[in-house]
């Protein structure tokens, strides 16, 4: 199979840094033509640096890289220039929180080096809209794991293979798919459906607003789904904003 070269300059997004030297950072980068890269960008924490400006997270960015060399311990490319690239301010307040816990989902569910252009768009939407809250977060979910192969089709029954009833209720399973409901925790017929129907056609913003009428109730499905695939990868983010709001309670 013939691959593609990626272009000079690419589309992307930090996900995460940490420090590589006393004057260097190794990157996590989401990009949309190359996927998740490891990229190292030197002298990036020196005072008179242009690139502390513009490797911020949430923000985009256009970024040209050199071909993949060896360093600390794995294939690494190295930034050669980075631009901010318009759009969104970060956001602030409970929408940041929302924001890496975005990132700690790419970072953890998505392989390096396999692109996926379709969600990087998702992704840059999805930002502009964290304010909108638990619809946003749970549209973003959907599209992150029918990307990655990971969400059954939510307009049939998995194991049989028959037309969901609108009128019905369901259960999504990490096992088993859509199922009849075992519990109390099921979701309207009506609204697998829908789902099922943005994803097919692409809208972020219409699979946003089929959330915003069940939000509550995809959480606990969406949660149990992401935890299976996750195994035995704790999300930090969860955890924090949860420690956040019991102080801000007390």
């Amino acid at each position: 199979m013939r691959l593609t070269r990626p272009p000079a300059v690419q589309q992307a997004y930090v996900l995460h840094h940490h420090d590589w030297s006393e004057t260097s950072l190794i990157l996590d980068l989401f990009t949309r033509d190359s996927g998740r890269l490891a990229v190292a960008a030197k002298g990036a924490k020196r005072p008179y640096s242009q690139l502390r400006a513009v490797l911020l997270p949430m923000q985009r960015i256009s970024v040209s890289l050199s071909k993949p060399a060896k360093a600390d311990g794995g294939e690494v490319q190295t930034l050669r220039s980075a631009e901010w690239g318009g759009g969104a301010t970060m956001p602030a307040g409970a929408a940041l929180f929302s924001g890496y816990y975005l990132n700690e989902l790419l970072l953890k569910l998505l392989a390096r080096h396999d692109p996926h252009p379709a969600l990087f768009d998702a992704y840059a939407d999805t930002l502009a809209h964290l304010a909108q809250g638990d619809a946003a977060l749970r549209a973003f979910e959907l599209k992150l794991l029918s990307e990655l192969g990971l969400l059954p089709d939510l307009s049939v029954i998995t194991p049989t293979q028959a037309a969901i009833d609108p009128a019905r209720r369901y259960q999504l399973s990490p096992e088993s798919g859509v199922i009849p409901p075992n519990s109390d925790a099921s979701l309207p017929g009506t609204l697998l459906i829908q789902l099922q129907a943005a994803l097919l056609h692409g809208s972020t913003a219409a699979l946003r607003q089929a959330c915003a009428a069940e939000s509550q109730g995809l959480k606990g499905a969406l949660r149990g789904l992401l935890h299976y695939h996750l195994g035995h990868q704790p999300l930090r983010t969860r955890a924090l904003l949860v420690d956040v709001q019991q102080l801000l309670d007390t």
